[in-house]
């Protein structure tokens, strides 16, 4: 398998995998215990990975929210709670997610997807994706379910820095992105009917050179891995894409 096929193939597993905590059933209770919705933990701690960033720092990481949206998750909940210290209780809730999710996976799946997934961030330069920085410096847990759940998020985050700049590149604007991307995703992001873009051939031509773009942009990281750890980040990819549908704890 070359480093393409692989970008192509883990694309959407690592997407769904990488966000599937975000509104579980614990992270609303977590998000309770910390006085936010589960909306405002999402904007504090996926955000807040950046610290206590300006607005339009986040903004920028962020890039295919509306600005009311984006005013409500980060500017309006940053009044509740510290960005750091809720980023921090965000990763705690990904690993308490894994914990509910992850049982029936081999343990060596999830340690050889862990394990290629940290050499792929490792040869990411930082300076480049910083919703992606933010989340590479969490020192790799112990747990094989947490370092795999880890890895799936770094990924996710590096595709979707990855993407950010191809959109810039082809000169697509956040609004075209999202909306072709997904009707219903970009209108959860925060558009109204009033936002929604001509949809030209010329539009959706860009739209298709900015997926090729990003999947060959994460494919030039992907090369660093050997064959049996490109199988192995496949392997854990789907076995994790498939336990969101069958979660089984972890046992104790």
């Amino acid at each position: 398998m070359n480093a393409t096929q692989l970008s192509e193939e883990t694309a959407e597993p690592l997407q769904l995998v990488g966000m599937s905590f975000y509104f579980a059933p614990s992270t609303v209770e977590r998000a309770k215990a910390l006085g936010l919705n589960v909306y405002q933990f999402y904007g504090l701690g996926r955000g807040g990975v950046l610290g206590d960033a300006d607005y339009d720092t986040v903004f920028d990481a962020f890039t295919f929210f509306s600005h009311p949206a984006m005013g409500m998750l980060w500017t309006a909940s940053r009044e509740l709670a510290d960005p750091a210290a809720s980023a921090e209780a965000y990763i705690e809730a990904a690993y308490a997610y894994a914990d509910d999710t992850f049982g029936a996976i081999d343990r060596g799946v999830l340690e050889a997807f862990a394990h290629a997934a940290r050499n792929v961030a490792n040869a990411v330069a930082p300076g480049r994706h910083a919703l992606f920085d933010g989340y590479a410096k969490f020192e790799p847990p112990a747990s094989a379910v947490h370092a795999a759940y880890l890895g799936a998020i770094l990924l996710r985050e590096l595709r979707g820095g990855i993407h950010i700049d191809a959109v810039h590149e082809v000169e697509m604007t956040p609004e075209e992105a999202a909306y072709l991307h997904d009707p219903s995703i970009f209108r959860l992001h925060g558009y109204s009917d009033d936002d929604v873009p001509e949809v030209t051939p010329e539009l959706e031509a860009k739209k298709r050179r900015a997926e090729e773009l990003t999947t060959n942009g994460v494919a030039s990281y992907l090369e660093v891995l050997n064959e049996n750890e490109r199988e192995a980040l496949l392997a854990g990819a789907l076995a994790m894409q498939e336990a969101t549908k069958n979660p089984v704890p972890v046992s104790s």
